[in-house]
């Protein structure tokens, strides 16, 4: 296959597992009581916070879960809780503060920006794995420039589309975003179940042959 080729195949893969579309309804929901400035420094937040993480553990992810003794299916069962949390909060609109206090504003949007949004939504357990197993079948310097650049391309995609979010806010209306919320809260916890059980179903496998 030709680089423009590898390149798409690694963007789509990236692109279809970190899902900007799903994201963006959270990220709507938790900074809906912030002003346009903090929305736009939550987003540029948790996709840096999510660049470096596919990065490193691009290149370091198969020694770092070596040493600590990590799996994926272990990180697929603390993503799955963390957004069964997260959906269920949504569920129940709980995300949507009514007010939050100035001196409060600055740590809120830090926390947010690195968990959930930056961690586990957009660098989730599958982006992670992927680059990962993209980067260790990478067998020169140009193909893991490759497995870069798409993780690269796909985050900036990401962080338009978080940028872009505001309009979309006017547009559906408070209402809407109620009803979006919920819908999306329903649907993040059925990615939380499928998350949390295919990271569980090897521990259960290892369990049963003992």
């Amino acid at each position: 296959m030709d680089q423009l080729t590898v390149i798409l195949l690694y963007f789509t893969s990236f692109f279809t597992l970190m899902n900007p579309l799903g994201i963006m309804p959270v990220y709507l929901t938790m900074t809906s009581s912030l002003t346009r400035k903090q929305r736009n420094q939550t987003a540029v937040k948790a996709v840096v916070t999510a660049t470096f993480t596919l990065l490193i553990f691009a290149f370091a992810g198969k020694y770092l879960f070596d040493f600590f003794g990590i799996s994926v299916a272990g990180l697929k069962v603390v993503g799955g809780v963390i957004f069964f949390i997260v959906g269920y909060d949504m569920l129940n609109a709980r995300l949507s503060r009514i007010k939050i206090d100035e001196d409060e504003v600055e740590k809120y949007v830090d926390d947010i920006s690195i968990t959930p949004l930056g961690i586990p939504m957009i660098a989730g357990p599958g982006a992670i794995t992927n680059a990962i197993v993209l980067m260790g079948d990478a067998s020169d310097y140009s193909s893991k420039l490759m497995v870069v650049v798409a993780i690269l391309l796909v985050t900036l995609v990401i962080l338009v589309s978080l940028l872009g979010a505001s309009g979309i806010m006017k547009f559906v209306g408070e209402q809407g975003i109620k009803i979006l919320t919920k819908l999306m809260g329903l649907i993040v916890m059925v990615i939380a179940v499928e998350f949390f059980f295919s990271g569980i179903t090897p521990y259960v496998q290892t369990m049963l042959k003992l």
